[in-house]
């Protein structure tokens, strides 16, 4: 567990890649690590019905050009990085460039957009909490009539489109421009529960924070790693407000009639995404100035009982030790004639306990003690 935490933090701060300095550009390297990759393929046509919906794991590539020629709208979405020569053939059969075939195995791209040819290159995130933070790179290829994405292991956010695609549901059987803007929009609105999860989280905290009475290091460290997940969070999706305006203004055929419109409110999406992160680091921060606050509040209590209490001992030490210096009356007058005296120690205890009770009584009456203490 240990070593997965260690693997995902390394992920966000970049490390890891497959593609050593000095390598030629286009180089191809697989993890050796990463799933194996599975094929799925849907695809229908634009007027079809929904039981015209084709879905089938493809086993073989020599089966796909067919079901492309079938379905002019077809989703084409590996899973799994770890097959070299079955990403290399699809790079043959989509005639991809060999540098986007490189950013699709180097999983630590910044979500940019490329055009090579007729092909739109696509890299995001999908952020996901799994007992840790976890990102996930997801390559999209865009073409004419097909849409090609990579994903680094099993599981996505992808459900509901694939739920739409099947039953024809809403425009996204219109093209692969819509359907695109469909797996981003949904890659997007994935991090809305994320930070809801995170939102739920930082109110716990906030409850034991406040209600804490005593120095609580775990909390504190609890809000430290929300802090760490929240600039990491923001960091990966910061980059799709760049993203989403390329496509926006995009003027070829990848992104046409209406579907400009709906990247704008993914565009939407993407601000508020942002806004809810910043607020949440926000309230991260407050909640860490708090607990230090507390922790000084609860230091200086402390310290005022201890002066208190040294403030109390200073007259009684005072006179403990004035009676304490033994100068025979019987060579002088001037020499303490209580030590002759048959009442001198419960004189001094006494003395010694007034003066005590007195300064109390001054403290609560100050407010500096008792219940009503104004410290």
């Amino acid at each position: 567990m240990k070593q997965k935490k260690q693997r995902s933090f390394d992920r966000f701060r970049g490390k890891g890649r497959a593609i050593q300095p000095g390598q030629a550009p286009g180089t191809l390297l697989a993890d050796p690590n990463a799933p194996k990759s599975v094929i799925q393929f849907y695809g229908s046509r634009p007027d079809s019905k929904p039981e015209d919906f084709v879905e089938t794991k493809i086993d073989d590539l020599k089966d796909l050009p067919k079901l492309l020629e079938k379905c002019p709208t077809s989703w084409i979405n590996v899973t799994g990085l770890g097959d070299l020569d079955t990403i290399q053939k699809l790079g043959e059969v989509f005639k991809l460039h060999r540098l986007a075939l490189e950013d699709v195995l180097n999983v630590n791209q910044r979500p940019k957009v490329d055009e090579y040819d007729k092909t739109l290159f696509i890299a995001t995130r999908y952020n996901t909490w799994q007992k840790v933070l976890e990102s996930e790179q997801i390559s999209i290829f865009v073409g004419e009539g097909f849409v090609l994405s990579f994903q680094e292991k099993e599981g996505d956010c992808f459900d509901g489109v694939r739920d739409r695609f099947r039953k024809g549901k809403g425009r996204i059987r219109s093209g692969c421009h819509y359907l695109t803007y469909a797996l981003l929009d949904s890659i997007v609105d994935h991090n809305f529960p994320l930070l809801e999860a995170y939102g739920d989280r930082l109110q716990i905290l906030e409850e034991e924070v406040i209600a804490s009475s005593n120095d609580d290091n775990d909390t504190v460290t609890s809000i430290y790693k929300i802090k760490r997940d929240l600039a990491a969070i923001r960091r990966l999706v910061w980059p799709m407000r760049e993203l989403l305006t390329t496509l926006i203004r995009d003027d070829t055929e990848h992104f046409k009639d209406e579907t400009p419109l709906f990247l704008r409110d993914c565009y939407d999406h993407v601000l508020q995404v942002i806004d809810l992160i910043e607020h949440y680091q926000e309230v991260a921060s407050e909640l860490v100035n708090v607990s230090i606050s507390n922790a000084s509040n609860r230091m200086n209590e402390v310290m005022s009982l201890l002066t208190l209490i040294a403030t109390i001992f200073i007259p009684l030490g005072f006179i403990a030790g004035l009676y304490g210096m033994n100068f025979d009356p019987k060579i002088s007058p001037w020499n303490m004639p209580e030590l002759a005296w048959h009442f001198g120690y419960p004189f001094a205890l006494g003395l010694m306990a007034a003066v005590a009770i007195g300064m109390v009584v001054y403290f609560w009456r100050k407010g500096w003690i008792g219940k009503g203490s104004k410290r």
